[in-house]
């Protein structure tokens, strides 16, 4: 981008901020978000790069949710209690695309399990109609449920940390495939010192544990790049010559820096600085990171441009031959980057083919 394209959205972003601040309700909220994303497809138009579209759209989004928590709270009858709103997933990595649903979840504190019941009972009808209002502003619900307003993640501290010890200890398939997210959680709005104490928490729980890694790395492998040994990409024949560029593509980059970051015990959630701090910390070379985050980047800016271009809800499906030659080469590239990921995780816990 040259100064005359970076100057106007520049003049824009800062605009939509204020008009999220000055906000009174949740449809002028809803105007801003679709303003944020339009934004945000302007700058991928404009070839700004993945890495910063996706941390502007993130940023933006999370002024949204914290106007919208502001704008709600006083309607509650909400306890002195100490709170946090999280985000999970894209949202707590700032990794988030034009299409994207909501994931969040609420932490509070609480002297014991009997207090924890009750005030959950208080903040839930809140943490529901935030939920709500969120969707009225374009991010879905969840259909898996992983909101705040479902019980199971509205918390308190002591019940989090129960959470994720279970998830750790017990590494069981199944559970550790839905858990993943809850792995990106970072404070929105509201007491950010409950989510660092839970971060500290996760830390220590999965610093060098490997069985838990194994059992993460497991579940990450499930989801190879679609590549073939005698021709380039190797798509299955259900997938009508499409790729899914989240699921095969920008998950098995977040996946396997996760995996990394938490068995270093690393506080950072965005798959690139995930991938920067174990680089400088030993666990990976400095050279392989920065592949990684080059191709991690890279897959994720033909993810927006799909989305950007999309006509109604952005999805994540590309089908290769109707790319251009150019990032045809680079998303095999790319992907190929992803196997190496993988590679690595496979000889490091062990894992046989």
């Amino acid at each position: 981008m040259n100064h005359s394209e970076i100057l106007p959205l520049a003049g824009a972003i800062e605009a939509c901020t204020a008009d999220i601040a000055r906000a009174g309700d949740v449809p002028a909220l809803a105007a801003c978000a679709a303003d944020a994303r339009g934004l945000a497809a302007s700058l991928q138009r404009e070839e700004a790069g993945a890495a910063l579209v996706t941390r502007m759209l993130s940023l933006l989004n999370d002024r949204i949710a914290a106007r919208l928590l502001d704008l709600l709270k006083d309607g509650f009858r909400l306890p002195p209690a100490g709170w946090c709103w999280l985000g999970l997933g894209s949202e707590g990595r700032l990794e988030q695309t034009l299409g994207t649903d909501q994931d969040n979840g609420l932490v509070f504190s609480a002297s014991d399990d009997g207090e924890a019941r009750q005030l959950r009972e208080l903040f839930l009808p809140f943490a529901r109609a935030v939920n709500e209002g969120l969707a009225e502003c374009g991010f879905p619900l969840c259909d898996g449920g992983v909101m705040a307003g479902n019980p199971r993640w509205c918390l308190s501290r002591a019940e989090w940390i129960e959470n994720f010890s279970g998830w750790v200890r017990t590494p069981e398939p199944e559970a550790l495939l839905n858990a993943a997210i809850f792995f990106d959680f970072r404070p929105l709005h509201g007491d950010s010192a409950l989510a660092a104490e839970l971060r500290h928490a996760v830390s220590e729980l999965t610093r060098g544990n490997e069985i838990f890694l194994r059992m993460m790395t497991v579940n990450a492998l499930a989801a190879a790049p679609p590549l073939g040994r005698l021709r380039d990409f190797a798509i299955a024949p259900e997938a009508g010559g499409s790729i899914d560029l989240k699921k095969f593509g920008s998950r098995i980059f977040v996946d396997a820096a996760r995996i990394l970051a938490l068995g270093a015990g690393m506080a950072q959630t965005g798959t690139a600085e995930r991938l920067r701090a174990v680089a400088g910390a030993g666990s990976v070379s400095a050279a392989d990171a920065g592949a990684w985050i080059h191709a991690f980047h890279a897959v994720q800016d033909i993810r927006l441009t799909v989305q950007s271009a999309a006509e109604g809800v952005p999805g994540n499906l590309v089908d290769p031959s109707r790319l251009n030659d150019f990032d045809r080469r680079v998303l095999l590239e790319g992907l190929r980057q992803a196997r190496t990921m993988q590679q690595l995780l496979r000889a490091r816990y062990h894992i046989e083919t």
